[in-house]
């Protein structure tokens, strides 16, 4: 089964405002962005691949390692809470061709 992380990192974006309060509320998972970023880089050799702006001005950002395949969605808040939303293998880069206007995807 091919997993498109583009429909992922949309759908996401569209529930991001009650993930991040249900996250930011329990507390696990989350810290200062730096930190978060540093711990991805560190341990599972995953770098930022994409990046959107969410409900409530949330930044989404997924992390990737070529190398394993390993990847990682984020979400930070105002103030700089970046919490763990989303994990798992398999990552790909899709360079899939666009629809032709007017045509449906």
């Amino acid at each position: 089964m091919t997993f498109k992380l583009g429909s992922l990192l949309a759908g996401m974006v569209l529930n991001v405002a009650s993930v991040t309060t249900a996250t930011a509320q329990i507390g696990r998972n989350c810290a200062a962005h730096d930190t978060v970023v540093a711990r991805l880089a560190e341990g599972y050799g995953e770098t930022r691949q994409m990046m959107g702006l969410g409900a409530n001005n949330a930044i989404v950002e997924v992390f990737a390692s070529e190398q394993t395949g390993s990847w990682t969605i984020t979400v930070t808040v105002a103030g700089g809470l970046t919490c763990l939303v989303a994990s798992g293998q398999a990552f790909e880069v899709l360079a899939e061709a666009k629809p032709a206007k007017g045509k449906d995807a």
